[in-house]
């Protein structure tokens, strides 16, 4: 099956980031998909982000997940909307929505090692971003 694949703006690819880390564990929880919407609707890089594109992103997200060869089409897709320049903005992104609810789980952490590779996230960098999520999430 061929699925006819959008194309995305940078701002949708890093939505697309963010709901991949969510959903990699076939659960996405109310906490990540609240640091979704709170990344966009505060971060900076989203300032002219239309949010209703956020719902056609996730699904295409979702269906991409259901199809044989759909990650790597996934990560095609978001390296062709995303400049350079904002790779690490996507990992930190991911990393944020990991680390919502408190805890990681094992496809989350194969899906930000698989961002981190996708990516050309630098070992150090990843390291320097995965402290600075952990620790933006700690609680009492």
């Amino acid at each position: 099956m061929t699925i006819d694949l959008p194309s995305l703006s940078p701002c949708d690819a890093l939505v697309a980031v963010m709901v991949a880390v969510s959903a990699s564990d076939s659960t996405m929880r109310t906490s990540e998909l609240v640091a979704i919407q709170r990344m966009v609707d505060h971060a900076p890089v989203f300032a002219a982000y239309d949010v209703d594109r956020i719902r056609a992103v996730s699904q295409t997200v979702i269906t991409l997940f259901e199809e044989e060869d759909g990650l790597d089409a996934l990560f095609g897709l978001i390296r062709d909307a995303l400049p350079e320049k904002l790779y690490e903005t996507a990992y930190a992104l991911a990393c944020d929505v990991a680390a919502a609810d408190g805890r990681l789980y094992e496809n989350e952490i194969e899906m930000l090692a698989e961002i981190r590779d996708q990516l050309n996230v630098g070992r150090l960098h990843a390291a320097a971003i995965e402290l600075s999520s952990r620790v933006r999430h700690l609680t009492l």
